[in-house]
């Protein structure tokens, strides 16, 4: 059973326009809520999930946004380069009238672009800029033109939005263009000639146009089951209190740098409750981020092995992942993370891969696999970003994204407990 407790122990910019506030600008106090969708995208076949997202970490031993003429280079990118099986995606309506995308919802970037895969359709309200942009995702990337462009959210039309126009793109298969919902200083070196300047996020425009009253995101996703199913929601302004139990409970983002960067946050874990198994020690937790663009819960390399040896789980070659018995899945213990005051337990079904999916991953039916992988990097590493919990882990919690406060927040759902995995 998942709880929450209080324990004593887990974009302006230069030269682009945009539209302000005015003093009669009237604010909404409803949040705007946009459904979104668990698409599969299997070209890889039977590439391995996990080597597929491995692959992506390949610069987390650098900083975190790496800078050289104007690039940002992010060490975590999103689930949606080639070979990857389950991503979260949003039809997103651009220009007026619009045309609708499919685009990648990521908190882990910053940058919204359309153009993989479905042209641009420039409109009256389209508006090209003497800015190109460019930005890699470890093993994707986009380059091209920005734009500013009625961008369409649900019930809300953003004016002005400034949006990248993929001239060409690496990595993005099925999807249109990414969303990016991570903080605004992640745009900061996309832009060329005004690399020093950020780009205003869909959510800063939403608040600064009084489309919405507080500058947050709350996150709404459900265990995936079947392919192709709408079975998630964003709140941008506020929460759904139909998507979650009890209160939220808030924590400030980590102050750790790379990891304050994005929606970082300092956790520890424990292993069951018969007889606890320390993961990552009370004493000494980690920085990482939570993260709507990747898949798999990576955690630090001898965090893993300590998990692995509790689980008795063995890497299966075909997917790699860890793969367990029906008896050993018997056997299986929650895990109890802890961030900031806050504890919530990710029960045994929730670390397992849905059954249902696992031919999508080059799994085999009847098999048990593990959601817990190895992110690459030891405790405590440079790099400032031990773990990622992807989601796997947010499809258990409802999640805020608490720009204003500069904080993140967890609540319990109606599937927190579920079995359905």
């Amino acid at each position: 059973m998942m709880f929450l407790s209080r324990l004593s122990l887990s974009l302006g910019f230069v030269y682009l326009s945009l539209v302000c506030a005015s003093p009669a600008l009237q604010i909404r106090n409803s949040p705007i809520s946009l459904p979104i969708a668990a698409q599969v995208n299997a070209t890889g076949g039977t590439v391995g999930l996990q080597n597929a997202e491995r692959a992506r970490f390949s610069t987390i031993r650098s900083p975190n946004v790496q800078r050289s003429r104007g690039v940002q280079t992010r060490a975590f990118a999103p689930v949606t380069v080639t070979d990857t099986s389950v991503i979260y995606v949003a039809d997103v309506g651009v220009g007026s009238p619009p045309t609708q995308y499919s685009l990648i919802v990521d908190t882990g970037s910053s940058n919204t672009w359309v153009g993989a895969r479905k042209p641009y359709n420039p409109t009256s309200t389209s508006h090209k800029t003497s800015e190109k942009v460019l930005v890699k995702y470890g093993s994707g990337n986009f380059s091209g033109d920005e734009y500013t462009d009625t961008v369409t959210l649900g019930s809300a039309s953003i004016k002005a939005q400034s949006i990248g126009v993929a001239s060409s793109f690496q990595g993005f298969s099925g999807v249109h263009g990414v969303l990016g919902l991570g903080p605004q200083d992640l745009t900061l070196g996309t832009l060329s000639p005004s690399s020093s300047q950020t780009i205003p996020t869909v959510t800063d425009n939403l608040k600064t146009q009084g489309l919405i009253s507080a500058e947050s995101l709350g996150v709404s996703l459900e265990p995936t089951t079947q392919v192709n199913q709408t079975n998630g929601q964003l709140d941008f302004g506020g929460t759904d209190s139909s998507k979650f139990t009890g209160s939220i409970e808030y924590v400030d983002v980590t102050t750790v740098p790379q990891a304050s960067r994005y929606w970082g946050v300092t956790q520890s874990i424990m292993y069951g409750s018969k007889t606890p198994i320390s993961i990552i020690p009370a004493s000494r937790p980690v920085p990482g981020i939570v993260d709507t663009g990747t898949t798999l819960l990576y955690l630090p390399t001898d965090a893993f092995n300590r998990y692995q040896a509790a689980t008795g789980g063995k890497p299966d070659s075909r997917t790699g992942l860890l793969k367990i018995s029906e008896s050993q899945y018997s056997n299986l213990e929650s895990l109890f993370f802890t961030i900031g005051d806050i504890t919530l337990e990710y029960t045994r079904n929730a670390q397992i891969w849905p059954r249902s999916q696992n031919v999508l991953i080059g799994g085999s039916i009847n098999s048990i696999y593990l959601v817990v992988a190895d992110s690459g990097v030891s405790s405590g590493s440079s790099t400032g970003l031990d773990f990622v919990n992807g989601f796997v882990w947010l499809q258990r919690f409802y999640t805020v994204f608490d720009s204003d406060n500069r904080r993140i927040g967890f609540a319990s759902t109606p599937f927190t407990n579920a079995r359905t995995n």
